[in-house]
């Protein structure tokens, strides 16, 4: 399997560390590396009349797919995070219209998941991440690798350097306890983008380890690709 080991930029130590500090909001520039990146823009707060087309997981930038995905895993409580799920009864908690995201762990030994992924939509994953300062990242990444295969076949890792995002935690979220429930972070790891995966059954291999702050990832998703039942539908 492919692995990946760079210097660079880092799980928020929770899969995944926790620390912040102060940076724009998500929709002003965010850095890579100190290469400008555009930030993605917030989610809408009403739910669109009609499903959005599903995104096009390449072109998202290193702000928009760690502003997304961090916000997803942030944004369940702990009963109900799809990050401390040891089953996969969790996985579609939280889940947007148009990406399909799928957790790590906080580092606390293997775990298999099942998990139903609607059809045609992409998917989005870290091998490793954390976030906390720059600083943070900068010796997570020293140490990051990871690997993930899709049927046996190696997937394309990919490390994101230190990239300035707002994280906004639901009250009872596993990252972290601060009252302070948004706050300006940055965030960094290794991250794969999956294409919509063909409609059928699928075993996701996914594993990542930092010696710093010394985190290992290793879940095991068997995952059914499907049309979503229509509402109503006997």
């Amino acid at each position: 399997m492919t692995s990946w080991r760079r210097t660079a930029l880092s799980l928020g130590a929770l899969l995944l560390a926790t620390a912040c500090t102060a940076a724009p909001d998500h929709d002003s520039a965010a850095t890579d590396h100190g290469t400008a990146a555009t930030a993605p823009s917030a989610p809408a707060e009403e739910p669109a009349e009609s499903p959005s087309p599903p995104l096009v997981v390449r072109s998202l930038t290193s702000a928009e797919v760690q502003y997304g995905w961090w916000n997803w895993a942030a944004g369940s409580t702990a009963d109900r995070s799809p990050v401390l799920d040891r089953s996969g009864r969790w996985c579609a908690e939280g889940q947007h219209e148009n990406i399909w995201y799928l957790a790590g762990t906080t580092g606390g030994g293997a775990v298999e998941r099942t998990c139903t992924v609607p059809l045609g939509l992409p998917v989005l994953f870290p091998l490793v991440t954390r976030f906390g300062e720059a600083s943070d990242c900068e010796t997570f990444m020293d140490t990051a690798e990871g690997s993930a295969t899709l049927d046996g076949a190696p997937l394309a890792a990919e490390p994101l350097g230190a990239t300035r995002i707002k994280l906004r935690r639901a009250p009872g979220s596993p990252f972290g306890d601060s009252a302070a429930h948004i706050e300006n972070t940055w965030s960094c790891g290794l991250w794969v983008r999956m294409d919509p995966p063909a409609p059928g059954l699928h075993e996701l291999t996914v594993w990542g380890q930092a010696s710093e702050p010394g985190i290992t990832v290793a879940v095991d998703y068997h995952l059914r690709v499907a049309a979503p039942v229509p509402t109503g539908a006997v």
